[in-house]
């Protein structure tokens, strides 16, 4: 007489081998994605004595490299002026990006469909293809060399205005006739009523306006000549192309300084980062 196990053990092997292909798969991705961060910082707390590419783990930790960085060029600066143009991303795309999204989420006016089409329309032209006009624009305005000027391109996103659409659709139709008979208004009804369902939303948009902001070097290279008005990727730059540093733990631990903010905001934010992506998820 058979046991009623033994039909079975073809399926659980290969269960077993389906599960054991997922987990190595994310093993793999996982060191893709962390192994040069960890490299990199491992290579920012060697001592100046060690070979960087002498076996993994630093056998004379250090945070030597890091006072370097910051004797090596104006980093409280460069670091003031990417933060100025960081609050100033965060704060435009959460306030123009929520109000764009929530016109485009409410039906009753007409060309929403076109002005919906054309804005994703925008998405398809990369930054390159509208590089030079975009540079032109900012020269006419007299915003060269300024940090208005790296901010400006940049204070709405395409991208940020549709995932507030996306959230402000997921809200129940019921929730907005509830308030429309409580006598709520328009903008009532888009403070005390949509931005507190969309606040999972709205911290995805504050932190990839942050990140983008942060991380933009392309933009400020052509945008900035002095000195003085430097974002910290291009002290990075200059601090790379130093004839004076050219040791490559000086440089790891400058852009290991550059990484920081970005990690503790997102640790911060991760659980509004999260429940955004999942609110975006739920209607387009």
């Amino acid at each position: 007489m058979s046991t009623p196990t033994g039909p079975r053990t073809p399926t659980r092997t290969r269960a077993r081998a389906g599960r054991a292909a997922r987990y190595a798969t994310l093993l793999l991705m996982l060191v893709v994605t962390l192994g040069p961060i960890v490299w990199q910082f491992l290579t920012s707390i060697r001592g100046r004595g060690e070979n960087v590419y002498d076996g993994l783990l630093p056998s004379d930790p250090t945070l030597d490299n890091y006072l370097r960085v910051a004797g090596s060029f104006p980093l409280a600066r460069y670091v003031g002026n990417t933060l100025t143009v960081a609050a100033l991303a965060v704060t435009s795309n959460a306030l123009f990006c929520a109000m764009g999204g929530y016109a485009l989420s409410r039906a009753g006016w007409k060309g929403r469909r076109v002005v919906f089409t054309v804005l994703v329309a925008t998405l398809m032209f990369p930054f390159e293809s509208v590089m030079v006009s975009m540079f032109l624009t900012i020269r006419g305005m007299g915003l060269v060399d300024t940090l208005v000027g790296v901010w400006l391109p940049g204070a709405v996103s395409v991208l940020n205005i549709m995932i507030m659409r996306a959230a402000f659709l997921a809200v129940p139709r019921e929730v907005e006739e509830a308030a429309v008979l409580d006598g709520a208004g328009e903008w009532t009804r888009f403070t005390r009523v949509f931005l507190p369902s969309a606040k999972g939303a709205l911290a995805v948009v504050c932190l990839t306006s942050f990140m983008g902001a942060w991380d933009d070097f392309l933009w400020p290279l052509l945008v900035l000549t002095d000195s003085e008005n430097h974002t910290l990727q291009l002290g990075l730059k200059t601090l790379a192309g130093a004839t004076t540093v050219s040791d490559q733990r000086v440089i790891a631990a400058g852009a290991m300084a550059a990484l920081l903010p970005m990690l503790l905001l997102f640790l911060a934010l991760q659980r509004f980062f999260f429940r955004g992506v999942g609110e975006g998820a739920v209607k387009t």
